[in-house]
C-alpha cells in the first residue's frame, strides 16, 4: 500500500493539434476541428498541446500561441502593455536575445507560483469563515442589544438575579453575623 502511495500519477501527454493549409486547426485527440478560442481555453484548463504543420510535420506550436496572444489582445484583452512590447521588439536580434526568453520564462513561473500561494493564503483564510457562522454571531449579538432595551427580564434571567440576590443576602447575614 505504501508503494501505491510512492508511484506518481503520470502526466498526460499534450494534445497533438495539426495545422492545414487551409489553417483550419485539428485535434487529433477530439478528432475535431477546434479554433485558436479553444486552444486559448485547453491553456487555461491546464491542458497541454503541440501544433504541427499537416504537410511538412513542422512544430509551429509558438507561432499559433503567439496568434492567440494577437487575438485575445485583439478582443480588448490588452494585457501587454505597449511599452514592455516595444522593449522586447527592440531585443529581437540584439545580444540579449537569448537571455530574454528564458528571464521572461522564469518571471512568469515566478509569478504563477505566487499567484497560486495567494490563492492558497486566502482559501485558508476565508475556510473558517462561514456565512452561517457569522449570521448566529450576529442573531445572538442583536438578541444581547435587544435585551438591554427589554423593560422586563426574560424568565432565564429572572431566575438568575433571584438566585443572584439569594446569595447576596445569605452573604450579608453571615458578614452581620461575624460582626
Amino acid at each position: 500500500m505504501a508503494e501505491a502511495a510512492l508511484q506518481t500519477v503520470p502526466a498526460k501527454q499534450p494534445v497533438v493539434v495539426k495545422k492545414y493549409a487551409n489553417r483550419r486547426l485539428y485535434n487529433t485527440e477530439s478528432s475535431s476541428y477546434v479554433t485558436l478560442e479553444d486552444l486559448a481555453k485547453m491553456i487555461r484548463d491546464g491542458r497541454e498541446f503541440v501544433v504541427y504543420d499537416a504537410k511538412s510535420g513542422e512544430d509551429i506550436t509558438r507561432s499559433v500561441l503567439t496568434q492567440i496572444i494577437v487575438e485575445e489582445e485583439a478582443k480588448g484583452g490588452q494585457m501587454l502593455p505597449e511599452g514592455f512590447l516595444r522593449q522586447l521588439i527592440g531585443f529581437y536580434g540584439g545580444s540579449m536575445q537569448t537571455v530574454v526568453p528564458k528571464y521572461l520564462e522564469a518571471t512568469m513561473q515566478g509569478f504563477s507560483r505566487q499567484q497560486e500561494e495567494m490563492r492558497r493564503s486566502m482559501a485558508t483564510a476565508l475556510k473558517p469563515f462561514s456565512f452561517e457562522e457569522m449570521g448566529r454571531q450576529n442573531l445572538a449579538m442583536m438578541e444581547r442589544a435587544l435585551s438591554l432595551f427589554t423593560p422586563f427580564p426574560r424568565q432565564g434571567e429572572m431566575e438568575a438575579l433571584k438566585a443572584e440576590n439569594e446569595a447576596l443576602k445569605a452573604e450579608l447575614a453571615a458578614l452581620k453575623a461575624r460582626g
